[in-house]
């Protein structure tokens, strides 16, 4: 048989009140439940990156997360500031600094397998004592990344913007050096500031700071 439903009529006011406050919580917990496995279903995930550096090497980490993170539906926002507005000019000249940084091997991108799998240890004060170093550290770096079949910087940027990525740019920094907004791709989403940019951060999933 069935469960027997309970009348009024046969209880007393509080074993009333009583019923309806068990069934209550028990109707709530269940929408309650319901309610959350339905708002973390729809909810997009989101991250926001602040990018802070220059150089080739450096460009490649926020925007490779962005880009991956886009194409996996994630809502994305970055904010340049310092130097890494270098990152949104519309040429930007970006180089490697080997200079100080002894954890970058340094391989060469052509010869035989055996010679391009050597990590050369090259001496601080012998980069920093001979001329166009760092324009041949770049040059090897780009033919390396070439090679493996890694994108360029402009060629992840335009994945970013093609993905929906937001463009922050740093005013403060922008006036700093005193950058024009003409210098800039014309993909920036907004000039703002840290107050601005924190607010969107804070409400963010995941917050990467590069």
């Amino acid at each position: 048989m069935g469960e027997k439903s309970i009348s009024p009529k046969l209880v007393d006011s509080q074993q009333i009140n009583t019923f309806d406050s068990a069934q209550l919580n028990q109707w709530f917990d269940a929408r309650f439940e319901e309610k959350i496995k339905q708002h973390f279903a729809q909810k997009k995930k989101s991250l926001a990156i602040i990018a802070t550096k220059g150089t080739l090497d450096w460009a490649y980490p926020p925007f490779i997360l962005a880009s991956t993170a886009a194409a996996l539906d994630w809502d994305v926002s970055m904010f340049f500031t310092f130097y890494g507005l270098n990152l949104l000019q519309k040429d930007p000249q970006l180089h490697i600094s080997a200079l100080g940084n002894p954890a970058m091997p340094f391989k060469m991108p052509m010869g035989p397998d055996w010679f391009k799998q050597i990590a050369w240890n090259i001496p601080n004060s012998f980069m920093a004592n001979v001329p166009g170093f760092e324009s041949l550290a770049t040059h090897l770096m780009k033919k390396t990344m070439e090679s493996k079949g890694v994108a360029s910087i402009d060629q992840l940027r335009s994945a970013c913007v093609e993905s929906g990525v937001k463009f922050y740019a740093c005013q403060m920094t922008v006036d700093l050096f005193g950058y024009a907004k003409e210098d800039f791709i014309d993909e920036v989403t907004d000039w703002v500031g840290a107050a601005t940019f924190l607010p969107i951060a804070g409400d963010a999933d995941v917050q990467l700071f590069i």
